[in-house]
């Protein structure tokens, strides 16, 4: 098995469910944000506010064309598949799931997340019209969909454990 991504919008689990993901598939996991702090030697709003979006998306593509080549769950950035070049790397070298969740149930979560400057410069509107057109770019670069609403995290750690084992013929 390749690379697994995980992929949707802010807020909607990955990194939560790519942590719990790896133990139950025995697989390293990474954060896509994580490895590019790291990588940078800053935080992302500083990126954002030394350098600008523009150059955040394009170290989020070095990120997909140059990282490890092993078998490993990457949870993505939210903005990551929006560009054509990052689906394209995604859908080739891996396995995508897609983290599905509504727009309210992920609000919740992310409303007063000092770590996201989208988040903190956006009103509450602003924010959903992102979500809804990011949703597309999501659902073509997904291979399979998760509904992530109403679900425990174990419960999609399993779905997609039993999706990735199907696929791999065990």
């Amino acid at each position: 098995m390749r690379k697994i991504y995980l992929v949707g919008f802010m807020g909607c689990g990955k990194s939560a469910i790519g942590r719990r993901l790896s133990y139950f598939l025995k697989m390293p996991y990474y954060d896509m944000d994580h490895e590019i702090v790291r990588q940078q030697g800053m935080t992302i709003p500083e990126i954002f506010e030394k350098y600008g979006e523009e150059r955040f998306r394009e170290i989020e593509t070095e990120f997909l064309q140059t990282f490890r080549n092993e078998a490993c769950i990457i949870a993505t950035g939210g903005g990551v598949a929006m560009k054509e070049e990052n689906r394209r790397i995604m859908r080739r070298t891996g396995l995508v799931f897609f983290l599905d969740a509504t727009f309210e149930n992920i609000y919740v979560r992310i409303r007063n997340d000092q770590n996201r400057p989208i988040v903190q410069r956006s009103s509450k509107e602003e924010l959903h019209e992102l979500y809804q057109n990011r949703r597309k770019y999501y659902r073509e670069v997904g291979h399979i969909p998760v509904l992530t609403e109403d679900r425990s995290i174990r419960q999609v750690v399993e779905y997609i454990g039993f999706q990735v084992n199907r696929l791999k013929g065990e």
